[in-house]
C-alpha cells in the first residue's frame, strides 16, 4: 500500500477557512495499541537436530508502541518510537507432519520515524503517512512442539534490524487544541535470517543447536491518541465591519498569495492595477508597499519571503504606471498578522502584501 508523496503536497487556495491547522510545529507525544498479525515464519534446524525444514504457524495478537516527535509546521514529522508485539505459536508445520506447539514470540523494538501529515482542507480528519527504521529484538518464550519424549524447545533471543511503513487518520478533538485520536494500520518486518540457539529431546536422548528463521513480517492495526503541545485554538470570525454611509476613496489595498508562494495570481493583478489608477488619481507623497506572512513557516524563512511578496507587488505597480521613487517596500514576516493565530497555522488572510497610498 503506498502513496506517492507529490500527491501528498497539494496546493492551498487562499480561501478564508478556518482550521484546526493539524499540520503543527513542535513537540508532541502518542501511544496506540490494538491487534498485531504476525506471518508464517520458515524455520530450518542446524542438522544436529535431525529436524526438517517447515513452518511456524502464530495466532493473532498484541502490539502497542509510544513516541516522542517533532512537528516542523509544514506537515513534516520526526520521532522515535518503542514498540512490543506479541503472539503466540499455534503450530510446528512441517512436510507431512504438522505438529502442535506453545509458547509465543515477543519482539520489542526503537525505531526512528519520518512521517508526513495530508491538509486536506477538512477540520476534523487528516491522514498521514510514514516509514521508519531501526533495531528489534525478537524472544522465543517457552516455544516447545512435538511430545513429552519427542519435544523440540527454543527460549531465547535474537536482535536485526527493522523496518516499517505506515499509514494512519488523526482526528483532532474539538475544543482541546493539540489533542487527536488516531486509527492506523503499520507493516513492520525484521530482517533475517535470526539464529535461535535449540533443543531437541527424542526417545531421552538431548541434541542442541541452532533453528533459523525468515519473514518475521508483522501487519498491525492500531487505535491511538496524540497530543502536540503548545496548539492554540482557532481564532474567532472577524466580524464584519460596518458599511460607510459615503466610503472615502480607497487609500489602502490588501493583494493576498498562496501558502508558501510569492507569485501573483490573476485576482492579485486586478488589486494592484486598481492601487496603480488610484495612485494616478491622487497626488501622493508615498506608497508603503508591506509584506507579511502566516504563522506556518520558521521566522527566519517568513521574513523573506514576506520581503519577496512585497518586491513582486512593487514591481507590478511600477509596471503598471507608478514612479519606482515613490514605493517604500517592507518585509515584516509573522507579525502585524490580520487574524491573530498561534504558531503553525495556515491562515490565507496573513498572507498578504499591504499597498497604503499617503
Amino acid at each position: 500500500m503506498r502513496l506517492r508523496p507529490a500527491l501528498l503536497l497539494t496546493s492551498i487556495l487562499a480561501a478564508p477557512v478556518s482550521s484546526l491547522a493539524q499540520p503543527f510545529q513542535g513537540f508532541y507525544v502518542g501511544g496506540a495499541a490494538g491487534t498485531n498479525v504476525l506471518g508464517q515464519e520458515s524455520i530450518h534446524s542446524s542438522s544436529a537436530l535431525g529436524l526438517p525444514s517447515g513452518r511456524a504457524e502464530f495466532s493473532n495478537g498484541f502490539a502497542g508502541l509510544g513516541s516522542i516527535g517533532y512537528g516542523f509546521g509544514n506537515g513534516v514529522r520526526v520521532e522515535i518510537e518503542g514498540s512490543w508485539r506479541a503472539n503466540a505459536l499455534h503450530a510446528l508445520l512441517r512436510p507431512g507432519n504438522p505438529t502442535a506447539a506453545g509458547g509465543r514470540q515477543v519482539t520489542t523494538a526503537v525505531m526512528a520515524n519520518a512521517l508526513f501529515d495530508l491538509d486536506i482542507r477538512s477540520r476534523w480528519i487528516f491522514p498521514y503517512l510514514g516509514v521508519g527504521i531501526g533495531y528489534a529484538w525478537t524472544n522465543w518464550q517457552h516455544i516447545s512442539a512435538g511430545a513429552p519424549g519427542n519435544l523440540f524447545t527454543a527460549d531465547s533471543t535474537a536482535g536485526a534490524f527493522a523496518y516499517q511503513g505506515m499509514l494512519g487518520l488523526s482526528f483532532p478533538v474539538p475544543h482541546v487544541p493539540g489533542l487527536s485520536f488516531t486509527a492506523e494500520y503499520r507493516f513492520f518486518g525484521v530482517t533475517g535470517p535470526l539464529t535461535m540457539p535449540s533443543a531437541y529431546t527424542s526417545g531421552g536422548h538431548l541434541a542442541e543447536g541452532n533453528t533459523d528463521f525468515w519473514f518475521n513480517h508483522n501487519q498491525s492495526v492500531l487505535l491511538g491518541v496524540r497530543y502536540a503541545f503548545g496548539v492554540t485554538p482557532p481564532p474567532l470570525p472577524a466580524a464584519p465591519a460596518a458599511a460607510a454611509p459615503e466610503p472615502a476613496p480607497a487609500r489602502e489595498f490588501l493583494v493576498f498569495f498562496d501558502w508558501d508562494k510569492a507569485g501573483l495570481t490573476d485576482r492579485a493583478r486586478q488589486v494592484i492595477a486598481a492601487a496603480a489608477h488610484a495612485a494616478a488619481a491622487a497626488q501622493l507623497t508615498r506608497i508603503d508597499v508591506n509584506g507579511y506572512t502566516d504563522t506556518s513557516g520558521s521566522p527566519q524563512y517568513d521574513q523573506a519571503l514576506s520581503l519577496r511578496r512585497a518586491r513582486a507587488v512593487a514591481a507590478q505597480l511600477i509596471a503598471d504606471g507608478v514612479s519606482a521613487r515613490e514605493i517604500a517596500i517592507k518585509g515584516y514576516g509573522q507579525t502585524h498578522l490580520l487574524v491573530p493565530t498561534g504558531p503553525g497555522v495556515r491562515e490565507p488572510q496573513n498572507r498578504r502584501v499591504e499597498i497604503i497610498l499617503h
